[in-house]
């Protein structure tokens, strides 16, 4: 394979080095790694090559991974803004509050550009549009602290594109290293809109759609919402991995029901057929279900602030559903079980949240939980579960 074309990805985690780097390497990219983990780019820097294995229901398959560098952008930023100045692909996969800090470097490289085709800027987050959120950062660093007048043909320089993953990366062997176990399926899907007139870059596996609302929503509140219910009812109630919550009839019956309110918004919303959304949801099930995975409930289920945020698995759809007039009981039992996880070793958000609703009265505790305005119809759904968690949570 002839490498001639250049990726550089910020983030040298899992979904980095088993997802993202995958495609780029099998469409001809030169991948970059940039991280500020010491131990992982040490790692990236000292061997030349890493083992990508997927899992799936009819066994396993490994490729190695190889023609890659790695920058400590903690160290070496200017090498970094460099690397983006020359290449044609810029992707990150670091999480989306993170975004805000890897802005300068991707805008130093914008400015410093002079390649006479533009920069194609993509985030593989999970969250709605995190490249325009990307874009912004970028955008603002460069009116703020480079250009205050930003050119006007700054689209010739970059251009962005708003994309959704699915692809599930279970817990990882301790000793694995570099070396990470991935599921056999996935979808990536980008806008292509961003790149008329310009070279839409050749990444195989891709899907470019017109319209990727659809593939968003339907992904988080499919994908996301079925494997946070089945972690959170499963941490609940003592399951140590998903498979192990899946194959409980009564947790397996409780996230069909959440898919059936889900189901009713996306094929509601997006004009898809009812038959290709339980096609898309049997497939999920069977997906998260797969002991092969062996993903543990608290990975899962970590950072439950985020997942109980406006816009995301459960107070997005259930938001939705109730402006529609529908109701959304299965969706709050979903929400009830998130709110109970709480002091989770090893994961910040859930002592945070036990916090908030400790320190807080059920309305402002809701607020600051939801992002849910007084005035929406959910609102008052949600309080009863927060006070009921509250009362439980100081027994």
């Amino acid at each position: 394979m002839a490498f001639e074309k250049k990726a550089v990805h910020f983030g040298g985690g899992n979904i980095g080095r088993g997802f993202v780097a995958e495609f780029l390497h099998n469409s001809g990219y030169e991948v970059v790694f940039v991280d500020v983990m010491d131990s992982i780019i040490d790692a990236l820097q000292k061997n030349s090559s890493y083992t990508v294995t997927e899992i799936g229901e009819d066994g396993e398959r490994t490729f190695t991974i190889d023609h890659y560098r790695a920058i400590n952008s903690k160290y070496e930023l200017p090498k970094v803004v460099d690397e983006i100045a020359s290449a044609d692909v810029v992707t990150c996969a670091v999480g989306p509050n993170i975004l805000k800090f890897i802005a300068e470097p991707v805008a130093k490289a914008i400015e410093a550009r002079t390649l006479d085709y533009p920069l194609a800027v993509i985030a593989c987050e999970n969250a709605i549009n995190a490249t325009s959120t990307w874009r912004g950062f970028i955008e603002k660093y460069i009116e703020d602290k480079l250009n205050k007048d930003t050119p006007k043909d700054m689209d010739k320089k970059a251009r962005y594109a708003n994309s959704a993953i699915d692809r599930i990366v279970p817990h990882q062997d301790a000793d694995a290293g570099l070396n990470v176990k991935i599921e056999k399926f996935f979808e990536w899907c980008v806008e292509h809109k961003p790149f008329a007139g310009a070279n839409q870059p050749e990444i195989k596996g891709v899907h470019f759609v017109d319209d990727l609302q659809p593939y968003i929503e339907r992904k988080l509140f499919t994908v996301n919402t079925s494997h946070a219910t089945a972690a959170y009812y499963g941490y609940a109630r003592g399951k140590k991995l998903i498979h192990d919550a899946m194959v409980d009839k009564e947790i397996h019956d409780i996230v069909r029901d959440v898919l059936k309110e889900t189901a009713h918004l996306i094929t509601s919303k997006h004009g898809i057929s009812t038959a290709e959304q339980n096609d898309y949801v049997e497939k999920i099930i069977s997906r998260i279900s797969n002991p092969a995975l062996e993903d543990k409930v608290e990975r899962v289920g970590r950072a439950p602030l985020r997942k109980l945020s406006r816009n995301e698995r459960f107070i997005g759809p259930a938001a939705h559903l109730i402006e529609m007039g529908d109701k959304v009981d299965h969706l709050l039992g979903a929400v009830d079980m998130a709110l109970r996880f709480q002091n989770v070793e090893g994961d910040d958000e859930s002592f945070e949240l036990a916090k908030i609703l400790k320190e807080n009265s059920a309305e402002d505790a809701t607020t600051k939980i939801t992002g849910l305005d007084k005035s929406h119809g959910l609102f008052a759904q949600v309080v009863p579960i927060v006070t009921k968690v509250q009362k439980e949570s100081a027994l």
